[in-house]
């Protein structure tokens, strides 16, 4: 097997990027900052074999809607480190609107945990259904494509502390 040592340095810069602690930059903003709801329309090119739509075509709106929360906070470019966790709770009908909500969670030194809820809307009757859940860790990176130092997070709600307390508990439980 050849190893690319590009490779192995680029995980090796997320690698240390995602372990380092809470941001040491005492500017911070607030959830409510960089939360971003999107939509777009499930048409007939995001179609499974199955009929539905495909899990990688969700998979990559849900990377965009992470993206631009993750650029919002950091104001600076992020790039996807892992895909942490994703939860396909119902499928989505080719013809629905889908509607992607994302914020973040929890913030380290240049890492974040954004968290994307998708729902699916049946345009017809009004319907709504929370379909899919998901946790991405995003870097933020400088114009030489280098890990950089993002703001704090400022928790507003019960409800944001809770899932910066989960996030944290996920990453230390990652750890092992």
């Amino acid at each position: 097997m050849i190893v690319d040592p590009l490779e192995i340095a680029w995980r090796g810069v997320i690698f240390t990027a995602m372990t380092n602690g809470q941001s040491d930059v005492a500017e911070s903003k607030p959830v409510s900052y960089s939360r971003v709801e999107m939509s777009v329309f499930a048409d007939p090119q995001s179609r499974n074999i199955f009929g539905s739509v495909h899990g990688g075509w969700i998979l990559r709106q849900v990377d965009h809607a992470a993206y631009v929360a993750a650029a919002r906070h950091a104001g600076k470019h992020a790039v996807t480190a892992s895909i942490d966790r994703v939860d396909f709770r119902s499928p989505i009908r080719v013809g629905d609107l889908v509607t992607l909500c994302a914020s973040v969670h929890w913030v380290g030194r240049t890492s974040m945990v954004i968290g994307v809820q998708v729902d699916a809307e049946d345009l017809l009757s009004g319907e709504v259904r929370h379909t899919t859940s998901c946790l991405l860790t995003f870097v933020a990176i400088d114009e030489q494509f280098r890990p950089t130092v993002v703001p704090g997070l400022e928790r507003e709600t019960p409800e944001e502390e809770s899932l910066w307390e989960a996030a944290q508990l996920h990453r230390e439980q990652g750890r092992d």
